[in-house]
């Protein structure tokens, strides 16, 4: 019981980490777009996201995958901006009766992406045996989404209270914190170490 707790608390921290905030980013920009009453949607995209950053950590640390770290953290915010992108040029536009299967997939891709930015330390920290790995993994997955909830539901707080009290329409939201997230994650791109060989 304690080593769940060890696990789930290395998710949770993961997530909720003020310098793992490109992980908030992210989750912010899937569900900007979304109200509490769009809970199926974006309930599932959480939890899209912590599949695929589970599958990312199960093939990297049973030595499946590898990619260079580099890489991995030139493509992390190349996703949020994907993402804001996404949101600044749907704005609007009605999502009635609307399918969410391609950001599905695209959130299940980004998920894995996000999962290999992590994989190096979390190979550290597991036990050396491969039976054990699986265990952790899922208590560090359920970490992972409890924290991922606990953003998606104060990012929508904010977004009902900014719509309600502050009578913004849910189109400005959406763009005002679409250009503030490529305004944040623009810096990363340019400042990564991957243009500098």
């Amino acid at each position: 019981m304690q080593d769940f707790w060890l696990y789930f608390e290395i998710g949770l921290r993961h997530v909720l980490d003020i310098n793992a905030y490109d992980h908030v980013l992210f989750l912010i920009g899937i569900t900007i777009p979304y109200t509490f009453n769009d809970w199926r949607k974006w309930l599932l995209l959480v939890s899209l996201f912590t599949l695929g950053h589970t599958i990312s950590l199960i093939l990297s640390v049973y030595g499946i995958i590898y990619i260079k770290e580099n890489l991995v953290e030139f493509l992390i915010p190349i996703t949020i901006l994907i993402v804001a992108l996404f949101n600044l040029f749907t704005a609007g536009k009605s999502s009635k009766g609307e399918s969410i299967t391609l950001v599905a997939i695209v959130t299940l891709l980004f998920g894995i992406i996000h999962g290999l930015g992590f994989s190096n330390y979390f190979k550290t920290i597991l036990p050396g045996n491969a039976s054990d790995k699986l265990l952790p993994l899922g208590e560090f997955a359920l970490g992972i989404e409890c924290a991922q909830l606990i953003v998606v539901l104060i990012a929508l707080i904010l977004s009902f209270i900014v719509q309600t009290v502050f009578r913004f329409s849910k189109r400005d939201w959406t763009l005002v914190m679409s250009a503030f997230i490529i305004g944040v994650v623009t810096p990363l791109i340019i400042q990564s170490p991957i243009w500098h060989r």
